[in-house]
């Protein structure tokens, strides 16, 4: 299995909170004799042996599912995990539900399944502050098809629903979305803490405000880019995807990664962002696509014929740690190089260290960025570390998340 694409991580600091108008898990009081159906995010990395390499999303969810035990409710939590096509042993919750047991300090039971007679039964026999974990829900091909039928047998295991996976959010699954239409609903503390960084970003962010956006592709990225060109005072592009403007720029790539479709776009966003958008001005080149490859490093517009960028370089660093430096609120998905070598991860790197050494408030949303931030043993100094990679990123494109528009008004 791929790893998870992040973690949580907050600290306070002034201005960051932004109020949720979608209903929480408070407004849901009384708790007490009421089974509290809720949408976990369980979907970690597991090792050939079946083990947890990672429990952070289990962690993650922890406030939400404490607090409705503390209230006097019985819990029945929901996941899936990976992406199984039917039935598949290999993939099943049970060692969610042995982590999930020893974190909460109480026994989780397991079910059997996600639904049926026997689930219905064990669920009706919970006693409040009693945890029961239902089976993968990708076991049943009915909950990627946002089926209703199936949302109306998993709401019978439940009073209320609460979804606290904002790592599905962006998924109009049937645990996710459908569920919601059958019972009284609301966020977790995980989905709320989620969108209030997120919604900051985008509609009231603390200036000035710096966009950091790597990966291979542009055509990844494009409605990111987008929708944070006239919201951000700086974006900085790093990366594969920066090629692809550089090439734009006129510039010779010898053979790095280029998307010749994507090119005409980037030179269209090039004319358009001004001096917003902020490319790479030294790269770190290499003979072949490998960790042990002869390196150097050039001008941006220097690439020699046969060889290929794999990292942006100490000026290019300089440039944007000095502009994150500045920054009074930032948002980072994305590597700047080829970040899985550690030859050419010295970019991401040393931007992952800027941003943990400015004052600003930080968001950070993806696999790589978050590894880099992790590796560089700064992560207890960002604001605040997305769980969901992949549902951020629609956020930041502008996109509707199915799980998140479901959930009623306060």
């Amino acid at each position: 299995m791929r790893r998870y694409e992040g973690r949580l991580q907050t600290r306070s600091r002034p201005g960051q909170n932004i109020m949720l108008n979608k209903r929480t898990i408070k407004d849901l009081l009384p708790l007490a004799g009421k089974r509290a159906l809720i949408r976990v995010d369980f979907n970690v990395p597991l090792d050939k042996a079946g083990a947890i390499t990672d429990d952070t999303r289990i962690r993650a969810a922890l406030p939400t599912l404490q607090y409705a035990l503390d209230h006097g409710a019985s819990v029945v939590a929901m996941s899936h995990l990976g992406r199984p096509k039917g039935v598949d042993p290999s993939q099943s919750l049970k060692p969610a539900a042995t982590r999930l047991g020893e974190l909460l300090g109480r026994p989780v039971h397991m079910a059997p399944d996600c639904v049926g007679a026997a689930v219905e039964a064990q669920a009706a026999a919970l006693k409040p502050g009693q945890v029961m974990l239902l089976e993968n829900l990708r076991f049943h091909k009915e909950e990627e098809k946002n089926d209703p039928e199936f949302a109306k047998q998993l709401a019978r295991l439940g009073d209320v629903y609460i979804c606290d996976a904002f790592g599905s959010a962006h998924r109009a699954h049937a645990s996710v979305e459908a569920v919601a239409h059958f019972l009284p609903s609301a966020a977790g503390f995980l989905m709320e803490k989620e969108i209030n960084f997120i919604s900051k970003v985008l509609m009231s962010p603390e200036r000035p405000l710096v966009a950091i956006l790597g990966g291979a592709k542009i055509s990844d990225k494009l409605p990111v880019i987008r929708n944070l060109l006239p919201l951000v005072d700086s974006l900085l592009i790093g990366g594969g995807m920066a090629n692809t403007f550089l090439k734009a720029k006129g510039y010779e790539l010898g053979d790095s990664l280029v998307e010749a479709d994507a090119v005409e776009t980037a030179r269209e966003l090039l004319a358009s962002a001004g001096d917003k958008l902020v490319l790479p001005v030294d790269v770190v080149i290499a003979d072949a696509f490998a960790n042990d490859a002869h390196r150097e490093t050039v001008a941006a517009d220097k690439i020699k014929a046969g060889w290929r960028a794999l990292d942006i370089g100490p000026q290019s660093v300089a440039r944007f740690a000095d502009l994150v430096g500045k920054a009074r609120m930032i948002v980072w998905n994305g590597p700047m190089g080829v970040f899985e070598m550690p030859n050419f991860a010295a970019g991401t790197t040393a931007v992952a260290k800027a941003v943990a050494a400015s004052k600003a408030i930080s968001v950070i949303g993806g696999g790589d960025s978050v590894a880099a931030v992790e590796q560089a043993g700064v992560a207890d100094k960002i604001t605040h570390i997305s769980t969901g990679g992949g549902a951020s990123l629609e956020f930041l494109e502008g996109k509707t998340l199915p799980g998140v528009a479901v959930l009623p008004e306060k």
